[in-house]
């Protein structure tokens, strides 16, 4: 194959996938978004030992993409751009990850003038998630009008899609309000890239640098954006002031790191400490600085989304606290494999307790720690999730 591999969001999983399909032998383009400061992003450029047929390569945009009023413009721009170096590539399979729905429809158009396979890698239900984010927020009949758009611009392109891989059969009910023929819908569950986040010890070099090596660290990273619920770190922070040996980490950027450091400092919360983005070759570090990592997802969220942190979370070989709600994807994981805890994502209380119930076990804390790690290497190696793709695109016939 000629295959575009497309991750808007520059993930490093989707990258770890790239690799190993070029390693097969296809010719691989990765693209991702240079413009994105609101989400951490892999290093997005070739290793000395990537074979010659991989590339990896940004498409920048000059329009803000984080300002809401001109965010569709900016984003249409990105998708003729990047569809424009698609193109030029002459693929004969593309699939596109995370990518906003004004963007996809240029990719959609290049694909089936290159006449490729276009499939779509269902990471989160945009249309839904707009829908749902913008109507409660904007004036009345404006964010329902922007929602139900956006809603109906997505189904038409999972139609319009030769295949659609979902990361979840939670996703599927969604798909077949779509219309979206069953046969087309194929579930790869997502995951980490477990050779790039080896298990690394309390005392680091980055948790020494940042003053917390020795320390209790509760750890947030990633993205905080309109589905996350930052008040929750708020509240482990205040519940954790008095112990001047726990901190509560959050690397992060945009509004809900905003939010945080905003609360730190009218609260006098000393021990919340809010970083940027790290970046992904520290990540083993920060991961493993960590007593306890934590994932927030808001209640109706739940039906859109699926926190991919948890997976990389699971690697470093740490217990896990999420505040998501019961029936997500990575709750059932994380008690299906006793990695963790998870609770309501709208009791405070009860997430706080989790934490401390956790912090005051350390045997069991240890034992999360050590199935985490053993699931991620029984279910992260990426030769059989690539022998899946490999076989869902060798096998959809352009429509």
């Amino acid at each position: 194959m000629r295959l575009v591999v497309h991750d808007y969001a520059g993930h490093p999983f989707q990258l770890d996938l790239s690799r190993e399909m070029a390693c097969r032998g296809h010719a691989v383009l990765h693209l991702a978004c240079g413009s994105l400061s609101t989400t951490p992003q892999a290093s997005l450029q070739r290793r000395d030992d990537d074979p010659e047929t991989l590339a990896v390569e940004t498409v920048a945009v000059s329009m803000d993409l984080k300002r809401f009023a001109t965010r569709p413009f900016a984003e249409a721009l990105y998708g003729w751009h990047a569809a424009q170096r698609m193109a030029a590539f002459r693929p004969t399979a593309v699939l596109s990850a995370n990518t906003p729905l004004d963007a996809q429809r240029f990719l959609q158009r290049a694909a089936r003038r290159s006449e490729a396979r276009f499939v779509v890698w269902l990471q989160d239900l945009i249309g839904e998630a707009t829908y749902r984010l913008l109507a409660p927020r904007l004036p009345v009949g404006l964010g329902t009008a922007l929602g139900r758009h956006y809603q109906r611009l997505e189904a038409a392109q999972m139609r319009r899609a030769d295949a659609v891989v979902t990361i979840t059969d939670d996703f599927r009910p969604m798909l077949d309000r779509m219309h979206v023929d069953s046969p087309r819908i194929h579930t790869v569950e997502n995951w980490a890239p477990i050779a790039e986040v080896p298990v690394r010890p309390q005392d680091n070099p980055w948790s020494r640098a940042h003053d917390l090596a020795g320390k209790t660290v509760l750890l947030y990273t990633g993205t905080l954006g309109m589905k996350h619920n930052p008040a929750l770190l708020v509240a482990l922070a205040e519940a954790f002031r008095t112990d001047p040996s726990v901190r509560v980490v959050v690397t992060s950027q945009g509004a809900g790191a905003d939010f945080l450091r905003r609360e730190a400092d009218e609260r006098g919360l000393s021990n919340l400490c809010v970083l940027g983005f790290q970046p992904f070759e520290a990540m083993p570090d920060v991961l493993g600085s960590a007593a306890v990592l934590l994932a927030v997802l808001e209640p109706d969220a739940g039906v859109f989304s699926v926190p991919s942190k948890v997976l990389t979370y699971l690697c470093a070989a740490r217990p896990v606290v999420l505040a998501v709600p019961p029936n997500n994807l990575a709750a059932r994981l994380v008690r299906r494999e006793q990695t963790g805890l998870t609770v309501d994502p709208s009791d405070e209380t009860a997430f706080v307790e989790a934490v401390r119930t956790i912090l005051s076990d350390s045997a069991q804390a240890f034992a999360m720690g050590r199935a985490a790690r053993t699931y991620a290497e029984v279910a992260f190696p990426i030769d059989a999730i690539a022998d899946r793709f490999e076989a869902i695109l060798s096998s959809v016939d352009p429509r």
